[in-house]
């Protein structure tokens, strides 16, 4: 073989790897949407309840610890930032760090209580951040039926090589957090 054919082969294979690396690490945008009906409950008491970030702690099994940062506002409008540790219901042996802003109000025309966040998780020491989205909206269920909707929009970042992983872990957690509202309402409406 010729050093001409060698660095032209050692050239294709730096172009292929680096292709291979960037399609591995490329980070993607993905959505994911989950929702639960509570009987008997207004949309008003669930989004109190929610917005205490204390709460987070019952309602997503992976949360281990957190801080409130900052916290500015009032009842109608309230601004807070947390940073939390969680680890991954997947992997329990990776822990993870977030920071996240929270923009709490309430839309009295619409009657529609809003929780919008924006968080940045860090791996492995913090050399690895992916940020997210979240928009949890509460509402009254439709007009034959008394309680409320709760719907939340989340859209977070992956690589696109753990796509599968990421989405169970986002699928599990709003799964759990969505479980979990119904039996804190279900048991406080037995409760009354």
């Amino acid at each position: 073989m010729s050093r001409v054919q060698w660095k032209s082969r050692r050239t294709l294979g730096i172009v292929i790897s680096l292709l291979v690396l960037y399609l591995t690490v490329r980070i993607k945008n993905y959505e994911h949407k989950a929702g639960v009906f509570l009987s008997e409950t207004h949309p008003n008491e669930v989004w109190e309840f929610v917005a205490d970030f204390s709460n987070m702690k019952t309602l997503n099994p992976t949360i281990t610890d957190f801080t409130i940062l900052t916290e500015s506002g009032n009842y109608d409008h309230w601004k807070y930032s947390t940073q939390y540790s969680e680890y991954l219901s997947h992997w329990p042996h990776l822990h993870n760090v977030a920071v996240a802003h929270f923009n709490v109000k309430a839309d009295a025309k619409k009657d529609v209580y809003l929780i919008n966040s924006v968080h940045k998780t860090c791996l492995l020491f913090g050399f690895f951040c992916l940020d997210s989205e979240s928009e949890f909206k509460f509402m009254h269920g439709n007009s034959s039926s008394k309680g409320s909707f709760c719907e939340e929009n989340i859209i977070y970042q992956c690589p696109a090589v753990l796509s599968s992983f990421c989405r169970r872990e986002v699928v599990f957690q709003r799964d759990a957090i969505m479980r979990n509202l119904k039996t804190h309402f279900l048991k406080k409406t037995h409760r009354s």
